[in-house]
């Protein structure tokens, strides 16, 4: 079958022949229509995402929308070496997802990652309540702005967006835009001041797609205006490129937050089901639209190469 294979740890995938894959047990054969390039698939591929397997040569890809015995389904966690970006791949059968009808196959296979990321956040990892508010730290990449419309659906009060890009924040619809620059010598004090009434009127939740210095900032925030209003700080993303924090303890000292992480492990493959089947209906009923770079397999490397936002989206025919 045709497939993007890689061939060794932090090499990009090359289009070519891969074995094909033979039901067995409780794994299915699944074939593949549409499968999306989101952050996670990249760094599993590459070897460098704490989930990796590392058996190469292997099939790139963590999930996709594709089609068992006649009906469209989404799936997950791929059984390596084979992975979603392959005419067909292996399938544990309680790892699917039927799609409803409101939805189609590229647009299902866009959404599904993100729209997790913070619906599992929310629902399964902070029980978020209706009434809440939340804060979104790096809201304009597409998981970001997503957990905006969300977080709405879900019932928050309140929702105030940060991010690096004031243009794109203010195009959010949220009840508070807040633009920093880390670049500036004063950047991570500037955010933590300029979210000084944010926290004094009490914020619940914080969903944080970057970690780093603006990360920091924001804790740093609820520590000197939180009071004792209890925030759940909770950390789903790095992209801003810094892995690692100097966390003063006097933060988590003289404040009530709460840090807790939401991602593959965090959160139990039931629970990312049911967030993912939670988006599915949500995106079907409210017609949620999706920009996507769409891509045929054979160009995979191409695809690879493009920007995360919009989604790349590769699709096996």
């Amino acid at each position: 079958m045709k497939a993007a294979i890689v061939t060794e740890k932090g090499t990009t995938p090359i289009y070519s022949t891969f074995e094909e894959p033979k039901a067995k047990e409780k794994n299915v054969l699944v074939n593949v229509r549409a499968s999306a390039l989101s952050n996670l698939t990249k760094m599993r591929a590459l070897g460098n995402h704490y989930s990796a397997d590392h058996i190469y040569p292997n099939v790139a890809g963590t999930d996709g929308v594709g089609e068992v015995d006649g009906k469209r389904v989404y799936f997950l966690a791929t059984n390596a070496p084979f992975g979603s970006l392959a005419e067909q791949t292996l399938i544990n059968e309680q790892l699917m997802v039927s799609l409803p009808d409101g939805i189609d196959d590229v647009t299902a296979a866009a959404i599904a990652n993100p729209g997790m990321s913070s619906w599992a956040a929310l629902v399964s990892r902070v029980h978020f309540q209706a009434g809440q508010t939340v804060l979104i730290n790096g809201a304009t990449g597409t998981a970001g702005s997503l957990a905006v419309k969300i977080a709405y659906h879900l019932g928050a009060k309140k929702v105030i967006v940060t991010g690096r890009n004031a243009t794109k924040l203010a195009k959010l619809e949220a009840d508070k835009a807040v633009a920093f620059d880390m670049d500036k010598s004063d950047g991570a004090n500037q955010l933590t001041n300029d979210l000084a009434e944010v926290f004094k009127d009490g914020v619940d939740v914080v969903l944080d797609y970057l970690w780093g210095d603006s990360a920091l900032a924001i804790m740093t925030a609820v520590a000197k205006f939180g009071g004792h209003h209890v925030t759940k700080f909770v950390s789903i993303g790095a992209s801003a490129g810094q892995n690692e924090i100097a966390l003063p303890s006097a933060v988590l000292r003289s404040s009530a937050i709460e840090i807790l992480g939401s991602g593959v492990k965090s959160a139990t493959m039931s629970e990312l089901l049911s967030a993912i089947n939670g988006v599915f209906n949500w995106a079907a009923e409210e017609k949620i639209e999706m920009p996507v770079n769409e891509f045929k397999l054979a160009d995979i490397e191409q695809a690879w190469q493009a920007p995360l936002n919009p989604r790349a989206v590769v699709v096996m025919k």
